[in-house]
């Protein structure tokens, strides 16, 4: 059978995306992993399934895929893509949308510019329920790579982040250190792993390691997870700004118990047909 799917990006980040409201398939890890491939298949970064609601609460229920073939609690930009998606496909007229993910519900706003708001609800920063082994909760943390003590801030979006400051985000070990933190013991579950570089009080500089994906132009979760470290550690004042290889996110959040609040775009690239 054919399947109807549309390719966005969002920053860069880009995905493969697919109605299984209006088309009815049976969408397995090896599809995500085949599709994924960038050299004999689609290629991108996830793939981003809208499904009808199990919650009549909510509109849509969204699920994804790492190209791994791994299926992950949370994306921010596949979110932003998701929002704009349901609306070009009339999927519904609705501009404030209630969608529920694997880590909870999440709140998309599609703005008169075309901008796109994610309420991202609000950070965990209990280690056991990031997961991140450790003892108790604090600010930041010591953890052996190699033998050398790395400091970093542990915090979960709907999906594991651990956020290490630099100094020069071009000389960032992001393909050395993030491979090996990202399979590290202490988070049981992986984890993303972003490199962020502070320039002043409303603006930083943010590469990210995506668990299952490796880096990637942008990751919307990784974003806000970095402003919660930089505002917690009191490096950055909310609102800030935060910008990506893909391109540039705000972020807004008013301290611990309060959502996190992510803007940025989202883009259709092209429309296709793949066989399952």
């Amino acid at each position: 059978m054919l399947l109807r799917f549309t390719k966005m990006h969002g920053l860069g980040n880009d995905f493969m995306v697919l109605d299984l409201v209006s088309q009815h398939a049976h969408i397995l890890p090896k599809h995500a992993k085949l599709w994924g491939d960038r050299h004999t298949g689609i290629g991108f970064d996830q793939l981003l399934i809208v499904e009808a609601p199990s919650n009549p609460d909510v509109d849509f229920r969204y699920r994804i895929f790492n190209s791994d073939g791994s299926e992950v609690e949370q994306c921010g930009n596949g979110a932003r893509c998701f929002a704009r998606f349901v609306l070009d496909k009339r999927l519904t007229a609705k501009r404030q949308i209630r969608v529920e993910t694997k880590s909870g519900i999440i709140e998309l706003d599609v703005r008169n510019d075309g901008q796109i708001g994610v309420n991202m609800g609000a950070p965990r920063l209990v280690p056991a329920d990031i997961p991140f082994q450790a003892p108790e909760q604090a600010l930041s943390y010591q953890v052996d790579v190699d033998g050398a003590p790395v400091e970093l801030a542990a915090v979960s979006m709907g999906n594991p982040h651990a956020v290490l400051r630099v100094s020069d985000i071009n000389a960032a070990p992001v393909h050395e250190l993030g491979p090996k933190i990202e399979h590290h013991p202490r988070f049981p579950a992986r984890v993303n792993v972003g490199f962020l570089q502070v320039i002043d009080r409303g603006r930083a500089q943010l590469r990210v390691w995506e668990r299952g994906a490796g880096e990637t132009q942008a990751c919307g979760t990784g974003a806000c997870a970095a402003a919660v470290a930089a505002i917690s550690q009191g490096w950055m004042d909310s609102p800030l700004l935060i910008d990506l290889p893909g391109g540039r996110l705000s972020i807004e959040w008013a301290g611990p118990g309060q959502p996190v609040m992510m803007t940025g775009p989202a883009v259709r690239v092209y429309e296709g047909q793949v066989r399952l």
